[in-house]
């Protein structure tokens, strides 16, 4: 008893710096969770969420009893699975590259080049996006294809080139944070590690495949892991302010997201709206469960838990 007393006292000062990120966590991530009780109401507002009536899953089946319920959780889970391939690639690319530039200056500007659009916000990406496909005015109607005496196309009503520009623009968007991850990662390996390897005759290819990647793989599968999680989110800016919100282009461009505050704001159903997060939620939950079960049995040492 006196052993641990004496060692609670030694890391007192450590619960105590943690004290106010555990508050913010509890307030932030953990007390919002009893509001989960409105996706079983039938919400109204002049009773309030415990005093309205139960609509056990009734709120659920919006989701599932409609026409465009496969087409939403199509476009969702391929869209993210698109994502989670081309931003890992190319931020462990990136990051690799990073490692070999020896000037500091030109590491600089290299790494805020490619961070910078991470820290923009949609509407203003979505502004550029105009720019580019703008019928009217837009950069690649104007200045490429009517000087090349070629159609213009109207981009804001083809739903084809979607699937193509909305993985573009997210990969511009969203792969330097991971490389800046993978980065700092990839400069804290031991350098004679590469020092052996080189005196063994490998090349820079092996190297990278021989020691990069493999003291990468846990970063890669922690990463891939997280994103995994939020495979039935979409990100709503992406898909609603970049699409100028075009019922032309519904087809490849509408997601669960989308779906779900196009209806809230039809509708007013609070409910239903609360319904779809719960169920992204848990599925996203179980597919992270089922992932890591299916990588202990692979690599058990790569794990999570």
């Amino acid at each position: 008893m006196y052993k641990r007393l004496k060692k609670i006292k030694k890391l007192l000062p450590l619960y105590i710096m943690a004290l106010p990120a555990l508050v913010y966590l509890f307030i932030n991530n953990y007390l919002p969770l009893t509001g989960m009780v409105v996706a079983f109401k039938d919400f109204d507002y002049s009773k309030g969420i415990y005093g309205s009536d139960w609509a056990g899953f009734r709120n659920f089946l919006f989701l599932f009893k409609n026409s465009v319920a496969f087409i939403i959780t199509r476009n969702t889970i391929l869209y993210n699975v698109a994502f989670i391939i081309i931003n890992t690639f190319l931020g462990i690319l990136v990051a690799i590259l990073l490692s070999e530039v020896t000037s500091k200056k030109a590491l600089k500007v290299y790494q805020t080049v490619i961070l910078l659009p991470y820290l923009f916000s949609i509407v203003i990406i979505s502004y550029l996006v105009f720019a580019f496909l703008s019928t009217d005015v837009g950069f690649i109607n104007k200045g490429i294809l009517e000087p090349l005496g070629k159609s213009t196309i109207s981009w804001y009503n083809e739903s084809k080139y979607w699937p193509i520009i909305l993985p573009i623009v997210n990969t511009w968007k969203s792969f330097g944070f991971q490389a800046t991850i993978y980065y700092a990662n990839v400069i804290s390996i031991d350098k004679s590690y590469y020092e052996a390897a080189q005196l063994d005759g490998a090349s820079k290819l092996q190297q990278v495949r021989y020691i990069t990647l493999v003291l990468l793989k846990p970063v890669i599968i922690m990463m891939i892991l997280l994103a995994v999680g939020k495979i039935f989110y979409s990100d709503f800016g992406l898909f609603y302010q970049v699409t100028q919100n075009s019922g032309a282009i519904y087809s490849t461009t509408n997601t669960i997201d989308t779906y779900v505050y196009r209806t809230l704001i039809q509708t007013g159903d609070v409910g239903m709206s609360a319904a779809a997060g719960v169920y992204q939620s848990v599925v996203g939950f179980l597919i992270v469960l089922i992932t890591n079960l299916l990588l202990r049995k692979i690599s058990p040492e790569d794990s999570l838990f």
